[in-house]
């Protein structure tokens, strides 16, 4: 049997196909969901990589054999499943593994209204039925099996974005988009429809094995194609989105990568405007400017650990108007708490667009700090190396500590978090201070007490 620990993560299904999982477990997580869940109807989409037909409708199949009507949407991003969940008010699975390497499948699942499944919300449950299933043989089927129904959302889902963000008086931009060969290339042709935009197509054609660069736009090698290309044709600014669309990176127009703790600090000053006194969540490490810029304009920063789980959860308890994260997620109530990176990039382009300036000049309000970026250690004892951090700066006058999520120290003019993966061996550090050389010195100095 396969080893479902392996493939079954905090928050989704994910493993390579077929050495990990296949169309008949995936048939076995489509019923288990519908038992899960309670649902009598399911919305299913996928993304382009080739595996992602079959175990999709592999999946609808083990719904209807539960007797649950499964409506289809095809290709899509992960956000327009979320849209389709939250419009038809059903539970929904999207076949997608993001920006993982093209040998990777996995299933993103929600209940109604986007809400997220994760190994607390029904995650562990589905993978204790699918086990038992394996080993005994999977229950009968219905008395009455589900209905299957393709329906197309891509212009619904584009018309509702186009409500909560007016972009009718822009002036015209020339913007690069860079799709990675992921699900942006299906996205962004309808949802930029009609708009005062000269858009520049890199790698629009939905191509699941990736020849050009993976589809994760934080790595900084899978941006210079965008960055060349926004500098060779003088564009206004440039868009990278991941593998499932769901995250969308910015450059300026200097080909120079925009902070997503500053594209953060944007998106909530502009939703502030349209909700005032709001709450915004944010977590323990974007930037120093993101509570700053909410407070200055009038909203209540919460923040909160790394996750989306986490992100959702807060933003769920408090009536947040809006999340963000610095791995370029981003939530909006409007959207069913759900991270939509193209809702994002409509934020940049309807901000950039209603004043002259440059994306550069306009985001330098939003970016305030010097900071080191994420740093990963390899170590072999990360509680122990956090304790080791923690007895180091533990007493030392005008530093305080706090263990929110992982360890961070705060000083005047710097901080640092160091967090660890819950999959590798890492240590992941963040650090940021007022200066270059001031991060560049409590960078060193946490470093070496990580490596050791």
């Amino acid at each position: 049997m396969t080893d479902l620990s392996q493939i079954v993560k905090a928050y989704d299904v994910r493993g390579v196909v077929p050495d990990q999982w296949d169309e008949t477990l995936a048939e076995l997580f489509g019923a288990a969901f519908v038992e899960v869940t309670g649902a009598d109807a399911i919305v299913i989409g996928h993304d382009m990589r080739p595996s992602s037909p079959g175990l999709s409708g592999a999946f609808g199949r083990g719904a209807t054999a539960r007797g649950a009507d499964v409506t289809e949407i095809g290709l899509c991003s992960t956000d327009e499943l979320y849209y389709a969940s939250g419009a038809l008010d059903l539970p929904g699975a999207m076949f997608t593994a993001s920006h993982n390497p093209a040998q990777y499948n996995g299933i993103k699942l929600c209940r109604a209204g986007a809400a997220p499944v994760g190994q607390d919300t029904g995650l562990a449950d589905i993978r204790a039925l699918v086990e038992r299933w394996t080993a005994d043989g999977a229950p009968e089927p219905a008395a009455t099996p589900g209905t299957r129904t393709r329906r197309d959302v891509l212009k619904d889902y584009a018309g509702h974005l186009h409500s909560l963000v007016d972009l009718s008086q822009i002036r015209p931009l020339k913007v690069v988009v860079d799709a990675g060969n992921g699900m942006g290339g299906h996205t962004v042709p309808t949802v930029f429809e009609g708009l005062p935009l000269d858009l520049d197509a890199l790698y629009f054609e939905l191509d699941g094995s990736f020849p050009n660069h993976e589809a994760n736009p934080l790595d900084p090698k899978n941006i210079t194609d965008l960055q060349a290309r926004v500098r060779a044709v003088g564009a206004d600014l440039g868009l990278a989105f991941d593998g499932d669309a769901d995250r969308c990176f910015v450059v300026d127009e200097n080909g120079d990568p925009v902070s997503p703790s500053a594209i953060t600090a944007l998106v909530a000053a502009r939703e502030l405007a349209k909700h005032p006194g709001g709450t915004v969540i944010h977590n323990c490490i974007t930037s120093w400017s993101v509570p700053e810029v909410v407070k200055e304009h009038g909203g209540a920063p919460v923040r909160t650990r790394v996750g989306h789980s986490f992100i959702k959860a807060e933003m769920a308890r408090t009536g947040a108007i809006f999340g963000g994260e610095h791995s370029a997620h981003y939530y909006f109530r409007d959207f069913w708490n759900a991270d939509t990176g193209m809702l994002a990039a409509m934020h940049v382009l309807a901000a950039l667009g209603s004043q002259d300036g440059p994306l550069s000049q306009l985001v330098a309000q939003y970016d305030r700090y010097a900071a080191s970026g994420e740093i990963n250690s390899t170590v072999d004892d990360q509680a122990g190396r956090l304790a080791a951090i923690k007895a180091a700066y533990e007493g030392r006058d005008g530093i305080t500590l706090d263990d929110l999520d992982g360890l961070t120290v705060t000083a005047a003019d710097w901080w640092f978090n160091v967090r660890p993966s819950n999959t590798e061996p890492l240590l992941r550090l963040n650090a940021e201070a007022r200066d270059r050389a001031t991060v560049d010195r409590i960078r060193d100095e946490a470093l070496g007490i990580i490596r050791g």
